[in-house]
């Protein structure tokens, strides 16, 4: 039997002529829908003439379809109305910050889920602009507190939330160790087929508090390893539903710790304004969960955000109140918060210089975050990439030694970041590629990074 033509879409045409939509203005607001949740999408005129034609546009187009139809009618419409096949996850998957307990729950389930079989919206997903600040202001207004309570099939218990805690420490220390490519899969498995069931069971609310601190420990460390790969789009996802879970746990400190790592990563794709906002949350935050340590380390990526921002003042404002927080730390901090110590506070300080200009000062603060605990591979890469950077003009053929340290570190990594850093020593030290031991090691840099833009 011969294939069957194609069956124009009198549904969408029947939509488009409601609304007086033309097929330009459709493609345009479905396309800047997309890249509003991450999605780059090339639609156009033609394309919505495929679309009426009776082509269907691959997942999530359907949805941003829909979407785009209901802003403009004024009414619901979804993606069986526009006759097209929907029933696939939205394109915001994970990005919002669910006002109801259930909902947060079926959102985190659904986005592992989705990850797991590498859904193509989530592959290459691109940073979001609006949805963290969204997601802060969710966090800091929802009321509560909330009460994670389940009757599901299975009994869950102290064992089962202690074995995830165990489970989440590994997951920590081999993600320092060998970085985010190395574990970010295994982590999400583990999230979808051994936690997800967890939280569907039946359980107290004494147990639910722990279940979802825990989970939402792991959850954030699957959005560092994406962070950590550069895949921004995906880590934003996972950090979102983090800072949910902390909050249904009723966690004010680690929800502070996620809203630090999103600072974080706002300052690294040139989001400093958002980086600032993100980390004034989070101290709100830390300051509730009576946590010094913690609170310095938000004052902290609120300086950074500062020096991206080139506002040396306001930088050095933070950077005395990071100093003075941490100064009031004690002994009673969580597991998850050990990464923070004076190394990991010289570490940022010497990136507030370098990112003001500062060399000489940044340079001695890189140098003092040398002395760090062991087993942070990554950050020890970093640090002396850092280092080499600072040094670079006043001495290359030092930042060529240092960068070379870095460069074999960096070769038992699979971490995205640990190449920009490298990138970033070998930019500095462009204006010396004259001398033989510059130019060698500008192109080893070149060799082990090329591809991993």
């Amino acid at each position: 039997m011969g294939r069957q033509p194609k069956q124009p879409n009198t549904q969408l045409a029947e939509l488009l002529a409601e609304t007086g939509l033309p097929n330009k203005a459709l493609a345009r607001r479905v396309v800047e829908r997309g890249r509003a949740v991450g999605v780059e999408l090339r639609y156009d005129h033609t394309s919505v003439g495929r679309w009426l034609a009776g082509e269907q546009p691959n997942p999530p187009g359907p949805e941003l379809v829909a979407e785009c139809l209901t802003e403009v009618a004024g009414r619901r419409v979804t993606s069986a109305e526009c006759g097209m096949t929907g029933g696939g996850e939205a394109a915001d998957l994970g990005l919002e910050f669910s006002l109801s307990l259930a909902e947060a729950t079926a959102s985190a389930t659904a986005l592992w889920r989705s990850d797991v079989e590498r859904r193509r919206f989530l592959v290459g997903a691109s940073y979001a602009v609006a949805v963290y600040p969204a997601a802060s202001m969710r966090w800091l207004t929802l009321p509560g507190p909330e009460h994670p309570v389940s009757a599901g099939f299975r009994r869950i218990g102290q064992s089962d939330v202690d074995a995830v805690r165990t489970m989440t420490t590994a997951f920590r220390d081999l993600d320092n160790r060998v970085g985010g490519g190395k574990v970010r899969s295994t982590v999400v498995h583990y999230l979808h087929s051994s936690v997800a069931p967890l939280l569907r069971g039946s359980y107290n609310e004494r147990v639910g508090r722990q279940l979802f601190a825990t989970t939402a420990e792991l959850t954030k460390l699957a959005g560092w390893a994406a962070y950590d790969l550069e895949e921004h789009g995906l880590a934003q996802r996972y950090l979102i539903q983090a800072l949910r879970m902390s909050r249904a746990a009723g966690d004010a400190g680690l929800g502070a710790e996620i809203l630090a790592a999103m600072s974080h990563q706002a300052t690294y794709v040139g989001r400093p304004g958002d980086a600032v906002d993100l980390a004034r949350a989070a101290q709100i935050a830390a300051r509730n969960a009576g946590l010094p340590a913690l609170e310095s380390e938000c004052l902290m990526v609120e300086a950074h955000g500062h020096a991206a921002r080139q506002d040396e003042s306001a930088c050095a404002t933070s950077l005395n109140a990071a100093q003075r927080a941490y100064s009031r730390s004690d002994s009673g901090r969580p597991e998850w918060l050990d990464y923070f110590d004076e190394a990991y506070l010289s570490a940022k300080t010497a990136h507030c210089f370098r990112d003001l200009g500062d060399l000489p000062r940044a340079a001695r603060y890189a140098e003092q975050s040398l002395d760090m605990s062991d087993g942070y591979l990554r950050g020890r890469a970093f640090n002396l990439c850092l280092l080499a950077s600072a040094v670079a003009d006043a001495d290359p053929h030092e930042a060529v030694r240092i960068g070379g340290e870095a460069l074999e570190l960096a070769a038992g990594l699979e971490s995205r970041r640990s190449y920009s850093y490298l990138r970033e020593v070998r930019f500095r030290l462009a204006p010396y590629d004259q001398l033989a031991d510059v130019g060698e090691f500008r192109r080893r840099v070149l060799a082990a990074t090329k591809g991993t833009d």
